[in-house]
């Protein structure tokens, strides 16, 4: 298995923090939160390399961060030659750029680098493994309100994908997606083909959105907490939570 940690986005929303710093390496308690994403990845016995996909304008930063980071697996960071929001890829973009500069012929993990998350990854691919199936992960959301800014699934009794929507204005249900997929070995090549398609290259969950219409995908509700780390408000809400 390989993985990608999607870190090529200029996070404008979190100026002034991220003008001369990637959110990915922003700090949550004692280390970047890329090191906490990089820590359950060690977890996952199978995965044997680690890609970084960042921009030109980042780029430097990770490959300084890599030289110290603690992993018992490479991990190679890869410039996708973007240098701001007018020409970026898209994070399905960069998984296909990885995918091709990469040779990827393995089952691939895919993680947004500014997921800060507390469940288990290798609890997420022991369900993988399981249903044999490509994977999402998700979690019942309480607070009703917020449900139009994420991805929403609408799953069978089994945890079956029957529905994906990217930020609907009328969701279908409570059960948020989060930006840690788990692909088998055959679905990497589709990446190529949901592009040449003329789909939106953009937020990562367009693509299950797409894949579920082609064959199964499952849902593993996990335990814990994920926050999409965007805006200063809810990094100093999530910092504060951690500070330790």
């Amino acid at each position: 298995m390989k993985a990608i940690i999607l870190a090529a986005g200029y996070a404008t929303r979190l100026y002034p923090l991220t003008l001369n710093m990637p959110k990915a390496l922003l700090p949550i308690g004692k280390k970047p939160i890329i090191d906490h994403i990089v820590a359950q990845m060690d977890t996952v016995e199978e995965l044997d390399e680690i890609y970084v996909v960042s921009n030109d304008k980042f780029a430097g930063h990770f490959e300084e961060w890599a030289k110290t980071a603690q992993s018992r697996v490479p991990i190679r960071v890869l410039n996708d030659g973007t240098t701001d929001d007018s020409n970026k890829r898209g994070a399905i973009g960069d998984i296909s750029f990885v995918i091709d500069e990469m040779q990827i012929d393995d089952d691939l993990m895919v993680i947004a680098g500014d997921n800060f998350f507390t469940y288990s990854l290798k609890d997420y691919v022991r369900f993988f493994r399981e249903k044999d199936r490509d994977c999402v992960c998700v979690k019942v959301w309480e607070d009703e309100s917020q449900l139009s800014q994420f991805g929403i699934a609408l799953l069978d009794a089994d945890g079956k994908v029957l529905d994906i929507e990217e930020k609907p204005a009328k969701p279908k249900s409570n059960t948020v997606v989060f930006a840690a997929y788990l692909y088998k070995k055959e679905t990497v090549p589709m990446v190529a083909e949901y592009l040449a398609a003329g789909n939106k290259p953009d937020a990562p969950g367009n693509f299950p959105a797409w894949l579920y219409h082609k064959k199964e995908v499952f849902a593993y509700t996990f335990d814990g907490e994920c926050y999409d780390v965007g805006t200063p408000e809810s990094y100093h809400e999530v910092c504060e939570m951690y500070k330790d």
